[in-house]
């Protein structure tokens, strides 16, 4: 299939909620913010006279500039794609306000914003910019050259929370460029649409309506599950064919297969948690977790991996035998057999074959990654943004289907306020849950302001809580639980990138995102503590934020080369670990991790070993997430074949130079870029109530007839992708309470 082709079918549009209200910043704060924002992402002007429009470089540097991005551009672009990409700045790109409007508006956390306004109120006046600038004219009315200058140097400061602020501000601004920008599309030939595969047809569902109401409206069954994820989908499938009464609320909405995938844009609103990203308290991490109906399932990456041996026995050792047992094996293998997982279909990406290959050549241990893609190659890098041909085996093709087809009923727009107990005969019983139903639009969709909001009771006999690592904890404390233990234990698999460029068209963002794994330094303390190499997704606005930023020009050059990129995670199994708690103004989920000195060890190796695979696999350069590790680039007088007969391979004089400045300077806070797609353990399984929040069958301690059934179990990290893993305990979880049920059903006859 053509990428017209393609066009003429491309997604259906998912106009997002109306804005927040009022004012986020005052407007000569929005004057600073949008001055940084067009320092960041600037218009490039060939001009020996400076000035506030744009950077001025020497007309020779910009023909160099047209001339390096002409040869990367698609040969279909426009004559002046060039000019317009190097001309545009961020505040010109459309909804570049409007967008950061509703991200500081709904997304950011209070004491975050409050920062921001006082340091850009700071900017405008002559002695805060003389403190920050040692200027005394406000940001905004120096020229361009002399801004990015003053942020260059706070990328060095010897004060960490200027070297934090340029790069918040920085990550902000090319996001927000990158997701709005009219101009990088069409140099980085990046398409709306996958051009490989067709759409697919998805479930037909059913959503439970609402009528409007004063008083709450009393729903009655046996089983409510809060989350439709990866747990809670693997519940609702079991509880509905074991012939239980079975309701599935949660507070996303469903978007059909012809909706996907979204933009990114809508994406980061629509499907994921804090619209896209969130941040520990020190800015240290950014974590993704999926918001959506079918959970993370709806936008991961289809890694499949069982949980490992090593794994198994530590958390076997922690009193918990059931993850040693055949039982358990029986839930990893039919969680499985439903999704289809398998090898067999497997076509790799370019990004992938350099992984694999590169790890062959070095003799570092790899393997290929099992797919859930239901028995069909599917060549497809955008499923970060939902899958629009519906065979990612995730829970809203797979599971919900299932518990659908067994009688299981639905709701979308719950927001769960706490769980409601009661005293039966002397122990405390969970009987429901209570919150809050808001309707879609009169059009059906979710951008309308006509909606009805009602006040709902659901009461149970069993209720399932599998709200996901952050937000399962936070319901328990909203219900009035006190065990110490929820919201701790927090393990993230933090990760960092190495990214290159090669000779040749790569267009890293067609092809299954991760397809290969290097596990050469995953157990580098002889306990099971490490990193494990992956590929990345190659979504422009996934991975370009991403990049270190040394000056307007040199990013626009950076970002231009993107068809010609690979990128590579080191995802660390994190021995240390931090917590989620809520927020003390508005009750959001915050975050409490760093990533500890012993894991950043760890991730150095593996970063490392990422640099070599690059190498040796042809690498033009090679660059890591901070700004104080210069660039690698490869002598263009040595071989360019890394298989020449006279090759050094990584023995190569300067690369080993470059390699041991890396390990001098380390990973070091907060120049090193840190995310988070994985989070586990914050409603932690346990043998003894002192140790965990849940029991060994996922009851909550101290409770009768409550349950967590998401990744917030595991004992500690998993290691690798949580999917399998989550939804195999699920699998445990469900069929216990499946024959609790029915044996106090036996008694009550």
């Amino acid at each position: 299939m053509t990428s017209t082709e393609m066009n003429l079918i491309a997604p259906l549009d998912t106009p997002l909620p109306p804005p927040p209200e009022g004012d986020v910043l005052t407007k000569s704060q929005w004057t600073t913010l949008l001055a940084i924002a067009d320092t960041i992402i600037p218009a490039i002007e060939a001009s020996s006279v400076h000035s506030v429009s744009g950077l001025s470089v020497p007309s020779s540097e910009y023909t160099t500039a047209v001339q390096r991005i002409k040869k990367v551009v698609p040969d279909d672009a426009a004559p002046d794609a060039v000019q317009k990409y190097l001309a545009e700045t961020g505040s010109s790109a459309p909804g570049f306000k409007e967008l950061i409007h509703r991200t500081f508006g709904d997304y950011m956390r209070d004491d975050a914003l409050k920062g921001i306004r006082v340091i850009l109120s700071a900017l405008d006046t002559r002695a805060g910019c003389f403190l920050f600038t040692g200027y005394s004219t406000s940001f905004h009315l120096q020229p361009v050259n002399i801004r990015q200058q003053i942020l260059q140097s706070w990328t060095q400061s010897y004060l960490p929370p200027l070297r934090q602020t340029v790069k918040a501000f920085a990550g902000l601004c090319a996001s927000t460029w990158v997701k709005q920008s009219t101009a990088i599309n069409p140099i980085l030939g990046f398409p709306r649409a996958p051009v490989h595969g067709k759409p697919g047809e998805g479930f037909d569902y059913g959503f439970l309506q609402i009528p409007p109401g004063d008083d709450p409206e009393v729903i009655d069954t046996d089983v409510v599950i809060i989350g439709s994820g990866c747990g809670g989908g693997v519940c609702a499938k079991n509880l509905a064919e074991a012939g239980h009464r079975v309701l599935v609320a949660d507070r996303a909405y469903h978007f059909d297969a012809k909706y996907l995938p979204m933009s990114s844009t809508d994406a980061g609103i629509h499907l994921f948690h804090n619209g896209g990203a969130d941040f520990s308290d020190d800015s240290s991490v950014g974590f993704l977790a999926g918001q959506a109906w079918g959970g993370g399932g709806t936008v991961n990456w289809s890694a499949s991996l069982q949980t490992q041996g090593f794994v198994r026995q530590e958390w076997a050792d922690e009193g918990l035998p059931f993850f040693t047992s055949s039982e358990y094996q029986n839930c990893l293998d039919r969680v499985c057999q439903r999704m289809g997982v398998s090898t067999k279909y497997i076509e790799h990406n370019e990004n992938n074959r350099v992984l694999i290959e590169g790890a062959r050549k070095l003799g570092f241990a790899h393997k290929e990654v099992p797919q859930n893609t239901g028995g069909n190659k599917h060549y497809c890098g955008y499923c970060t943004l939902g899958c629009g041909a519906a065979e990612k085996q995730g829970p809203v093709v797979s599971w919900l289907p299932d518990a659908a087809r067994a009688g299981c009923q639905f709701m979308e727009g719950f927001e769960a306020d706490k769980i409601v107990f009661e005293d039966v005969r002397g122990r405390k019983t969970a009987v429901g849950v209570q919150g809050t139903w808001n309707s879609r639009d009169e059009h059906g969709g979710v951008s309308g302001t006509s909606t009805t909001k009602r006040k709902v009771m659901i009461k149970a006999k069993r209720i399932i809580v599998s709200c996901g690592t952050l937000h399962s904890p936070l319901l328990l404390l909203r219900s009035g639980l006190t065990n110490p233990q929820i919201g701790r234990n927090l393990h993230c698999h933090p990760a960092t990138l190495v990214n290159a460029t090669f000779p040749y068209e790569i267009n890293p963002w067609e092809g299954a995102i991760l397809t290969t794994l290097c596990e050469e330094f995953s157990n580098l303390d002889s306990h099971g503590h490490g990193a494990k190499i992956c590929a990345m997704t190659m979504i422009p606005s996934w991975v370009l934020p991403s990049q270190p930023w040394h000056g307007g020009l040199e990013f626009k050059l950076l970002a231009s080369k993107l068809s010609r990129m690979c990128s590579h995670c080191a995802v660390v199994r994190d021995r240390d670990t931090g917590r989620v708690y809520p927020d003390p103004v508005d009750g959001r989920v915050r975050i409490a991790y760093t990533p500890s000195a012993f894991d950043r060890r760890n991730a150095l190796e593996c970063v490392l070993g990422m640099c070599k695979i690059m190498f040796v696999m042809g690498a033009e350069e090679i660059w890591l997430t901070q700004s104080d590790v210069p660039i690698f680039v490869r002598d263009a007088l040595s071989n360019p074949d890394p298989d020449a007969e006279n090759e050094q391979g990584i023995n190569d004089p300067a690369f080993q130079h470059w390699l041991q400045d890396i390990r001098k300077k380390g990973l070091p806070q907060p120049a090193t870029g840190w995310g988070s797609a994985h989070q586990m353990g914050t409603c932690r399984m346990s043998a003894t109530e002192k140790k965990g929040v849940v029991d060994p069958q996922g009851k909550v301690w101290g409770t009768e007839g409550l349950y967590v059934a998401d990744a917030s179990v595991f004992p500690s990290a998993s290691g690798v992708n949580p999917m399998v893993t989550n939804m195999a305990i699920a699998d445990m979880i469900s069929r216990g309470v499946a024959r609790g049920l029915k044996e106090e059903g036996k008694e009550d006859r």
